[in-house]
């Protein structure tokens, strides 16, 4: 799509119309300018975040390498809960719009009761508007990734729509395909209103917040005014994050505002996606829960992660980034070593592999091991300790002691039964990993491309180098390093070229530059192969000189 400049406002997208392969898509232009319906694989690809990696890199000094470890924390891979959240929103956003199709008669008279309603303060007008709106609820344990993961799926979709003509005929219009806000940390409507005129005037480029921040005007009329601005611009999708900080709205707060998005909900048409912490379940287990059962997308829970092929996934894409000298294994064992100090919350696997590898740089030991480990989560993660050993006690009274851990009071028969369908589970988890085996097969193919590079300025001839390093590859794996990976090369065809000598005359090499004739050379002068081709230059930098030693 290209981008459009809206004055006094953000960067839109043009609109491209896609043909639709559902039927009752088709012919609304809010819908139809929106990205492709697209296949788990395709979410997987879009989803992922791997930041780029060297094996060079481990070789910078350890200031630097400090500040790469820092990467980790950018890197994002999808686990099946963000295909589901990925499906859920494209569904909801689609079926928002089913009925606010800006070309029908019905979208035109609903502006119109909208802008009486304005006039009138009256934010239950319009309640004749057929919504088919169905937003859900997100609650999840405190370092999930939720807020992230919501944002990696928005990123999907262009934020602001730029429409000029549709079918032949003039059609200028902004849609505002979403819009994410946080709770007021004391969980204030008028807060909230006010943020959401003010993101809505940066994206759109108009003045709702001049009008509303300063004046004297109501609650009520800044939601009626909110409806309205939702209806305006087409708004596709509203997310509300933080939504525990309600917990601490004073009065009837909490009711109030839970009470407005069902009222946008049925007279706005616009779908909604609260998320919350496990905190939120109080007031989430009310009259909001009972306007929302009808929607039929469920609720979804975000426990920690099971010690599961989930976990596995997750600790596979972020082991294989390490900036140590010495390169860590990932052994059984330290898998369930890294589960227990984690119990299986994201955001602490992150950092503790993080720390460790920072101390391991710092302190010159250069390889993170399970001592280093169990150091870490003992003396690095005393504020989250107390909540990581009631989890690992499994006691609910202590895990209870901790809001935004506990979901205890979570109907998980409802909640979390309903949401496992095991053959789109299936689907999900064999998209991951199809996605991550064509990672390895890229890998793979790159390292063999620099090592045959290496080996072909060594003299040695392309197809013999080919044989040795798949031999070298089917012996060690795709994970070899590329400076290893030439110099097992190297030994395998050293240890060929041995065994043809014993069976035939002995030749010597012509070209000085033959790798061969090097090292006959140097054992003529009593030099090992590692000193002779050090000599002659092909053997530079620290890492090497330990790798070639074994040659």
């Amino acid at each position: 799509m290209a981008k459009v400049v809206i004055p006094n406002g953000a960067e839109g997208e043009e609109a491209v119309y896609r043909e639709q392969v559902i039927r009752e898509y088709s012919g609304n232009p809010f819908i139809e300018a929106l990205p492709p319906i697209y296949a788990p694989e395709e979410v997987v690809e879009k989803l992922a975040v791997y930041p780029p990696y060297s094996e060079e890199e481990r070789n910078l000094d350890a200031h630097y390498r400090i500040h790469l470890t820092q990467k980790l924390f950018h890197c994002f891979q999808p686990l099946p809960q963000h295909l589901d959240l990925e499906s859920r929103i494209s569904r909801v956003i689609r079926q928002g719009y089913l009925p606010r199709n800006p070309v029908s008669k019905e979208y035109v008279i609903s502006l119109k009761d909208g802008y009486r309603a304005v006039q009138n303060c009256d934010i239950n007008a319009n309640q004749q508007f057929r919504s088919t709106a169905c937003g859900f609820t997100i609650i999840g344990v405190s370092g999930m990734g939720k807020s992230v993961s919501i944002n990696r799926v928005l990123s999907m979709y262009p934020q602001v729509i730029v429409h000029s003509r549709y079918k032949g005929q003039g059609f200028s219009f902004y849609q505002l395909v979403w819009l994410k806000l946080d709770t007021p940390f004391d969980g204030s409507v008028k807060g909230l209103c006010i943020d959401f005129f003010n993101k809505v005037d940066q994206l759109m480029g108009t003045d709702f917040y001049k009008k509303v921040a300063n004046s004297r005007k109501s609650v009520d009329y800044m939601l009626t005014l909110m409806c309205q601005v939702v209806r305006n611009t087409g708004l596709g999708l509203l997310i509300i994050d933080e939504v525990q900080h309600l917990c601490g709205a004073r009065g009837l707060g909490d009711e109030r505002m839970l009470n407005f998005f069902v009222t946008l909900v049925n007279t706005a048409g616009v779908p909604i996606i609260l998320i919350a912490t496990p905190k939120a379940m109080s007031i989430l287990q009310s009259e909001f829960r009972q306007a929302r059962r009808g929607s039929g997308q469920g609720d979804m829970v975000w426990e920690r992660l099971q010690y599961d092929e989930n976990f596995e996934i997750l600790l596979d894409s972020l082991w294989q980034y390490q900036w140590t000298r010495k390169e860590s294994i990932l052994t059984k064992s330290m898998r369930e070593l890294l589960y227990e100090e984690s119990q299986g919350i994201i955001d602490i696997i992150c950092k503790i592999i993080v720390m460790a590898q920072t101390i391991a740089i710092s302190t010159g030991k250069e390889q993170v091991d399970e001592k280093l480990i169990q150091q870490v989560a003992r003396e690095h993660l005393q504020l989250v300790r107390p909540m990581i050993l009631a989890l690992k006690s499994g006691n609910i009274r202590e895990i209870a002691k901790y809001s935004d851990i506990c979901t205890a009071e979570i109907d998980y028969g409802k909640l979390v039964n309903q949401e496992k369908l095991p053959v789109e589970m299936r689907m999900r988890i064999r998209a991951i990993k199809e996605q991550k085996e064509k990672r390895e097969k890229e890998n793979k193919t790159s390292k063999m491309e620099q090592a045959l590079y290496k080996l072909a300025e060594l003299g040695i001839d392309v197809a013999k180098a080919r044989k040795a390093v798949e031999a070298v590859f089917e012996a060690e794996g795709h994970n070899i390093d590329e400076g290893q990976l030439v110099i097992k090369a190297i030994q395998v065809l050293s240890g060929n070229t041995t065994e043809k000598k014993s069976k035939k005359v002995k030749t010597t090499p012509k070209s000085e530059n033959d790798l061969r004739y090097i090292v006959e050379e140097g054992r003529n002068q009593g030099k090992s192969a590692y000193d002779a081709l050090k000599d002659k230059g092909y053997i530079k930098g620290e890492k090497n000189d330990t790798l070639f030693k074994a040659v």
